[in-house]
Formats: C-alpha cells, sequence, structure tokens
C-alpha cells in the first residue's frame, strides 16, 4: 500500500520533531512545526474533498428520487402499472436505499483522525503555550510595549504582521493570573475588553472579563477602580454571585479607609501629638541614580538607552585592520576589527564568518539541540533556568573539518589556546528569548565550576553572531553600560579574567530578549590551562 505524498512529508517532519521539547526555547526549532501545520491542512482538505464528494453522490441521488417521485406520485396506479417501475421500486427499497445508508454512514474522517492523533504526541505542550505567554509579557516589560501595540502586531522591524483577538488577549491575561500576576491580568483582561467595544466579535463576554479586571486591580490595592468594575459587571449581570459579594466587602474595605484617613486627619491636627507631626514632616530620601537596580539597568540598555561614553573616551575607540602581531594567515589578508568598549576591552572582528559555514554550523546543531542549561552553584550540576531561554547544542572538530577551521582561526586571532577550550557552543534563542546578567568565569565562590574540566577558569569569551536581529537581542554589559548588537558573521571577543587570574567582575554580561526576529549566536569558552606563555600571569590583581 502506497502513501499518500503528504504522509510522507508528515513522517519526515515527525522524525525530526520527536526528539524534541521545549518549543518555545528555539525559534529555529519551531520552524519544523509550521511544515507538520502545513501537512495537518493538506490532510484536513483532503477529508473534506471525501466528504464533499460524498454528498455530492448523496445530493444527485437526491435529486433523481426527486423528480421520479414527483411523476410517480401523479398517478401511482399508472406508473406501477408499468412492470419496469415496478421492478425498480422494489430494487429501490430492496437494495439502492441500503447501498445509499451505507454511503451516508461510510467514515471518511479515519485518514485524518489518525494523522492527527500521531502529530498530537509531538505537539507543542501547555508548557509550551504558557512559556510563549510569559516571553510576550517580558517582552511588554523589557521593551515597554503598551498591550494594544502588542495586540496589534506594531513591532518594529516586523515583517508578517499578526492581529491578536480578544480570546488571544484573554489568554495572556488568565496565565498572567494563575502566576499571580495581577499586573499583567489586568493590562490584557482591559485589553480584551477594548476590542470587544470597539467591536470585534467574540465568543467571550464582558462578564467574563470584567470579573477577572475587578479582581485583579483590587489584588493591587485599588479598590475604589475595581469597586466601579464590579458595578459595571452588575449592571450586566445583576444575579452575578461572587461581584455581589464582592460589591459588599469592597465598599466595607472602602468606609475603613475612610474612617482610617479621618483618625489620621485628627491625629496630626492635635499640637500635643508630636510624634505624628514629626513622621509627616520627615522628608523623603532621594534615591541616586548610582544606585539603579541591575535589572532596570539591563532594561534600559536593551532600549538602547542607559549609561553614554563620554567622548573622550569614545575618540580612543578606533577601527583597523589586523592580523594579530603578523600572523602568517593574515598579513596578507588582515581583518576588520573594532573596539566596541574600552573597559572592559570589547573588540568585534567584522566578516569573520561567511553565510556558508553559518549555514553548515546551523545545519549541524539544529538536530541535537536542546534546553540551554545553567551551573547551579548548589549542586554544582547543569540545570535549565527560567532565565536563560533558548537552546544549545555543542560541535567539535572531529564532526566536521569545517568546526576544525573556525577554532584554529579563533586561536590565531587571539593567540590563545584552543585545546583546552571547551567546544563551540551554538545557540538558538526562542520566543523572547534571553539570557539575563552572568558571569561566564567561576567566581570565589565557586571554587568547583569547572573541576571537572581540570582546564581551569574561563579566561575569555569568543561569540561569533549568526543572525541579523530586527529588534532586541544586544549583548549587554550592565555595570559599565555597554551595549552590543547583533550583526549576522561578527564576532565579539573579551577577556573574563585579568593576566592575575583574578575575575574582572565588569564582564557581567546579559542576552537581551529578542523582540522581533530570529537569533542565532556561537562561542567559544577559553580556559586558562595552555595560556602560560601566551598571556603571561600580571603582577597586581588588576593588570
Amino acid at each position: 500500500m502506497e502513501l499518500p505524498c503528504w504522509c510522507l512529508l508528515l513522517l519526515s517532519c515527525l522524525q525530526s520533531l520527536s526528539a524534541h521539547d521545549d518549543f518555545f526555547t528555539s525559534i529555529g526549532q519551531m520552524t519544523d512545526l509550521l511544515y507538520t501545520e502545513k501537512d495537518l491542512v493538506t490532510s484536513l482538505k483532503d477529508y473534506i474533498k471525501a466528504e464533499e464528494n460524498k454528498l455530492e453522490r448523496v445530493k444527485q441521488w437526491a435529486d433523481k428520487l426527486e423528480s421520479l417521485s414527483a411523476t410517480a406520485i401523479q398517478d401511482p396506479e399508472g406508473f406501477l402499472g408499468h412492470p419496469v417501475n415496478a421492478f425498480k421500486l422494489m430494487k429501490r427499497l430492496n437494495t439502492e436505499w441500503g447501498d445509499l445508508e451505507s454511503l451516508v454512514l461510510s467514515d471518511t474522517t479515519d485518514g485524518f483522525i489518525s494523522n492527527l492523533t500521531i502529530q498530537r504526541q509531538y505537539f507543542p505542550t501547555n508548557e509550551d503555550q504558557t512559556g510563549a505567554a510569559k516571553a510576550l509579557l517580558r517582552l511588554q516589560d523589557t521593551y515597554r510595549l503598551d498591550a494594544n501595540t502588542i495586540s496589534t502586531g506594531d513591532l518594529p522591524g516586523v515583517k508578517y504582521k499578526s492581529l491578536m483577538t480578544v480570546e488571544d488577549c484573554y489568554e495572556l491575561g488568565k496565565i498572567a493570573y494563575s502566576d499571580v500576576d495581577y499586573y499583567h491580568t489586568e493590562l490584557w483582561m482591559a485589553q480584551a475588553l477594548r476590542q470587544l467595544a470597539e467591536g470585534e466579535e467574540s465568543t467571550l463576554d464582558k462578564v467574563t472579563l470584567l470579573d477577572y479586571l475587578s479582581y485583579s486591580i483590587y489584588q493591587q490595592g485599588e479598590i475604589k477602580r475595581a469597586l466601579e468594575y464590579t458595578k459595571q459587571l452588575l449592571e450586566l449581570d445583576p444575579e452575578h454571585q461572587r461581584a455581589n459579594g464582592n460589591l459588599k466587602y469592597f465598599e466595607f474595605q472602602l468606609e475603613k479607609q475612610k474612617k482610617a484617613a479621618e483618625d489620621l486627619t485628627k491625629k496630626q491636627k492635635d499640637p500635643g501629638n508630636k510624634e505624628t507631626a514629626e513622621k509627616t514632616e520627615k522628608p523623603k530620601k532621594k534615591v541616586s541614580n548610582k544606585l539603579i537596580p541591575e535589572r532596570k539597568k539591563y532594561e534600559m540598555l536593551c532600549r538602547g538607552e542607559g549609561n553614554r561614553m563620554t567622548p573622550r573616551r569614545q575618540s580612543r575607540l578606533f577601527c583597523r585592520y589586523y592580523d594579530n602581531n603578523h600572523n602568517p594567515k593574515y598579513v596578507l589578508a588582515p581583518v576588520k576589527q573594532q573596539d566596541e568598549w574600552d573597559r572592559p576591552y570589547i573588540v568585534r572582528y567584522l566578516d569573520i564568518l561567511s553565510d556558508g559555514e553559518i549555514e553548515r554550523i546551523k545545519q549541524l546543531a539544529k538536530p541535537r539541540l536542546r534546553r540551554a542549561t545553567v551551573h547551579d552553584p548548589q549542586t554544582g550540576k547543569l540545570t535549565t533556568a527560567q532565565y536563560r531561554v533558548s537552546k544549545s547544542a555543542w560541535l567539535t572538530g572531529y564532526e566536521d573539518p569545517m568546526i576544525d577551521t573556525i577554532n584554529q582561526r579563533i586561536e590565531d586571532l587571539t593567540g590563545l589556546e584552543m585545546d583546552t577550550a571547551e567546544e563551540l557552543q551554538v545557540a538558538n534563542y526562542g520566543v523572547g528569548g534571553q539570557y539575563e546578567p552572568h558571569f561566564d568565569f567561576g567566581r570565589k565562590d565557586e571554587p568547583d565550576a569547572f573541576k571537572e574540566l581540570g582546564t581551569g577558569n574561563r579566561i575569555a569569551t569568543w561569540l561569533f553572531y549568526m543572525s541579523d536581529v530586527a529588534a532586541g537581542g544586544a549583548t549587554v554589559f550592565p555595570d559599565v553600560g555597554a551595549a552590543v548588537w547583533p550583526q549576522k558573521g561578527t564576532a565579539v571577543f573579551w577577556y573574563n579574567l585579568f593576566p592575575s587570574g583574578e575575575g574582572d567582575y565588569s564582564t557581567r554580561h546579559a542576552a537581551c530578549p529578542v523582540l522581533v526576529g530570529n537569533k542565532w549566536v556561537s562561542n567559544k569558552w577559553i580556559h586558562e590551562r595552555g595560556q602560560e606563555w601566551r598571556r603571561p600571569c600580571g603582577i597586581n590583581e588588576t593588570d
């Protein structure tokens, strides 16, 4: 028995999907789902065509009998007086109506349902849907986007604009609600209400949305607003049990707050109450800009805000043709190098990876991409984390000579030994993919961070950008205010350790969430062992 063409396509897609989960953490692997959905649509259309053919046959039968019955009923005895008509009536009722019954009862859904059943086990899970939803909320916060901007798909650099329905907004709000995130619950329930008010058709009603909205506002301490929305809900559904209970509770709480405010006012007016007067007159402390939390600095840099390098420091950054002290491979064809930052010193190499090399790396890495892990300092083991949303794979020089060529290129340009470096790690970021602020090197409180490798600490980081990113996705250094933006075919390099072997804490960095686009990177973590003569130890701690 030959399989239909779409079945063969389906099987090939399933082979690539069968080993993977956490789809939302890798845009590259999510593309497989589009092909799977395309095959499902083909299967669905085949089912529709089979149903239409069946209905067409039934319709033809009905039309024929309608015409025949109309003639026969005019003179039943005369019609049946013809022996052939009498025979055909017996035949129709005894045989042909039975055949019609079999046709009507025949099940054309078998092929479609079986294919759907096979594919469903490889579908994204609730975790994927929740992960993608939380990614949208993270992007909303990081890039300060209002709910309407996201809902209308009006994002920078988009090629394929997509609108969110009332149901989509409600689903986002509900996921936030389940996560006890009442701030985002309010934003998205309000957006759903707004779209309903603008006339969008939906199976959802205002009562459901107002119920979530009023409670989420109450949980944020705004009882007066919560009461207003509760009253709106009761206008639509006066018998709503929970809303009626909330109405009484909110009114009681408001009255309680009013009484407390009046008591406080009386105490303040009392000249004998010095303690209250002192508390009210005490000025508020101003928060210094230097004390901005790391999270805020990180998000500001992701948006292209934050610290700016002084013109004097900027004037000391240069671009040049670089051959790493007359390395024979680059004397006649030096590479383009430009300074990105001075402290820590970050350089970028331009046109350092060809399109062909990039595609080959992605081709090798894609089948083995797995959820990226981080080092747990408490257990010493690798584990997944919500603050790192991507998938990664490790490529060795044994698998493809091109990887060896790339490793040698890094060694020639940095002058550092690659034999003790970690394998080339390839990463693809998912929906809102990010890696929050972290160090690449092991700190003093993590003495066993790389003990199993036996190659010392991570002395330096080499990072290839293998794609352009339409919006977001920068590599930022919150402590110093540096932001390096992805540029396909380039690489950035910095030292994590001072020559003395002490960690350079200014290298704490992060990968900003990808707002629009698909971010591919690969990196090489270079270790201390083997660098003794290539980068001699300094005398001072920060040398």
